[in-house]
């Protein structure tokens, strides 16, 4: 089959990319490769996917998700089977400085998706939405079937936004959409801004970490290659029409239209301090913390009801953060060739 995978600099895309070409797949991987983070680590994944250019499998394409003419060419020149959709402008606290960003990104570019999925045929796109959306919810674990009204960024609703979108194509044009809900992904290769890669950075440049809410914090870290695994296992589960759904009884995580929302998650929240524990212990250096107050946009906690996902994909996360943590820190240290010293 022939897939686009967008956001295929990304984090999560490379590797979604790397599996499907694994797998035997045609992919055309799309990025902007813009400059929210150093361009640098984005050419670095694309070079893994190198010996898959190579043979065919993989042809890198640089276009922007809010060109719409651009777009729709690719989609008309390319007939995709699927589509991946992980492209955004990530990240809570930027949304807070820079929202213009989002709206090109995160709202004009899934509309280009929804309408070259539209317009060629696609059989199922599975799309990025966010764990933020859950908002000010405080039930846990979050599931599907929660409100998720009231959002607490910007980012997160864009999110809640791209979910809406796909309904209405789903219910109007009957294209299959899924949305996926990620859960705070850490691993080799992930993105500056988040979490262990700041603290890997402060810690091995001998600087404070910030630790916000005082550490009063918990995450549902979960390691990329449970999320890779997910996410190839539920493109193959497309969702079909449930004639029996209906507004007031039924769940929001699914509908009359071919439509499904899942949570992609660890299902085990782990204090933010005990994250911290594991990354000094890898590392071999204890941190110096700076203890702050909550930043605007943050929420206490996220915990995710993945029973969901396992029922139909039969696969729950199996890395902890102990075994997690250890491989981010040896890729860290071979990335960046460092020598830690005690």
């Amino acid at each position: 089959m022939k897939y686009l995978v967008t956001g295929a600099a990304g984090f999560i895309g490379h590797f979604v990319a790397q599996r499907l070409c694994e797998q035997g797949h045609a992919v055309i991987g799309l990025d902007n490769l813009n400059d929210y983070y150093e361009v640098s680590l984005k050419q670095d994944r694309l070079e893994n996917l190198k010996p898959y250019s190579d043979c065919g499998l993989f042809k890198f394409v640089k276009m922007d998700l809010a060109d719409r003419e651009g777009i729709a060419s690719l989609f008309s020149d390319e007939k995709f089977d699927r589509v991946i959709h992980l492209a955004a402008q990530a990240g809570v606290r930027y949304s807070i400085e820079n929202p213009l960003a989002y709206a090109d990104s995160n709202l004009v570019g899934h509309l280009t998706i929804l309408e070259g999925c539209r317009h060629n045929n696609v059989k199922h796109l599975v799309y990025a939405s966010s764990s933020s959306v859950y908002g000010l919810n405080t039930k846990v674990p979050f599931a599907t079937s929660d409100s998720v009204d009231h959002p607490v960024s910007l980012y997160a609703a864009t999110k809640k936004s791209n979910e809406l979108m796909a309904h209405s194509y789903s219910h109007l044009y009957n294209l299959p959409t899924t949305g996926l809900r990620f859960f705070t992904v850490y691993g080799p290769w992930g993105r500056p801004d988040m979490a262990p890669m700041l603290f890997a950075d402060a810690i091995t440049n001998g600087r404070e970490i910030k630790v916000f809410n005082h550490g009063d914090m918990r995450r549902d870290f979960t390691y990329i290659d449970d999320i890779v695994e997910g996410i190839i296992r539920i493109q193959g589960v497309i969702p079909t029409a449930n004639t029996d759904w209906n507004v007031e009884t039924s769940s929001a995580a699914n509908s009359s239209a071919p439509y499904s929302i899942y949570n992609i998650g660890n299902g085990n929240p782990v204090k933010l301090l005990d994250f911290i524990e594991a990354m000094e212990t890898s590392l071999e250096v204890k941190a110096e913390k700076n203890f702050m107050d909550m930043q605007p946009g943050d929420v206490y906690q996220t915990y995710a009801e993945v029973e969901d996902l396992f029922e139909v994909t039969g696969q729950r996360p199996k890395t902890s953060v102990k075994e997690g943590v250890a491989e981010f820190v040896n890729w860290y240290r071979e990335y960046y060739n460092l020598e830690i010293e005690n």
